[in-house]
């Protein structure tokens, strides 16, 4: 059985979703025979390269809230992440574009190094004082995860690599009808939106390998609109 995720990398719900998804597919009786495949979702596809700004101000202003209150939205979905056993920094992250993410991301999977490189991604984007928008950091995460230097460094310098499989992912996810990002799609029979519970994944993973027809699960939970908008 094959799970899709659509997801971006700078969407908190996306880290937090993936740590319930991966406890709720080792409940599952069937887990070894689950093959995951991690899919393009930008959340700020208009956003130039380059163009950066601290998280707290970005929902500042796109939120219309103080920083005080900005702040206090991270601390919810700080504590969220948590309880999940991840770190969550609510200071010094930074928002951008995530087109060469997912670029590179395409790469990892020709190696059989995407979860790999995601994790990587996450963690240096949520937990760690290292921007991910910057080609530097980016080119060693790409290393860090076991990719070749040369084709890593390649394809950050050639902006078509893997550009046309990041607009696939991005139609596929809008033929079906994604409007934000986590969402989860199991052997095309059965959809899961949101960062749902551990649970909910667990039961949603039986229902789609017993080949019930595919139909919303777990309405309701935590996720980032297409417009970039994260409920907090």
């Amino acid at each position: 059985m094959r799970v899709e995720i659509w997801s971006d990398i700078a969407c908190p719900w996306c880290y937090i979703g993936k740590a319930r998804f991966e406890k709720g597919l080792a409940a599952f009786a069937h887990r070894d025979e689950v093959e995951v495949v991690h899919r393009s979702f930008e959340l700020d596809p208009g956003r130039a390269k380059g163009d950066t700004a601290p998280v707290i101000d970005m929902l500042a202003k796109k939120y219309g809230r103080t920083r005080e209150e900005a702040r206090a939205m991270e601390e919810h979905v700080a504590s969220n992440a948590r309880a999940e056993g991840l770190e969550y920094r609510t200071e010094g992250r930074d928002h951008g574009s995530t087109f060469d993410i997912h670029r590179l991301l395409h790469l990892a999977r020709a190696h059989g190094r995407q979860d790999a490189l995601l994790d990587l991604a996450y963690r240096a984007n949520f937990a760690e004082e290292r921007s991910v928008f910057d080609p530097g950091v980016l080119a060693r995460l790409g290393e860090e995860a076991g990719l070749p230097e040369d084709e890593v460094r390649r394809v950050l310098a050639d902006e078509d690599a893997y550009a046309e499989d990041v607009r696939a992912d991005e139609r596929e996810a809008a033929g079906l009808g994604a409007t934000g990002v986590p969402f989860f799609v199991l052997d095309r029979r059965y959809g899961v939106s949101g960062g749902q519970p551990a649970e909910v994944f667990t039961q949603a993973l039986e229902r789609a390998w017993q080949g019930r027809a595919i139909q919303p699960a777990g309405a309701g939970a935590a996720a980032c609109d297409v417009d970039g908008t994260c409920e907090v």
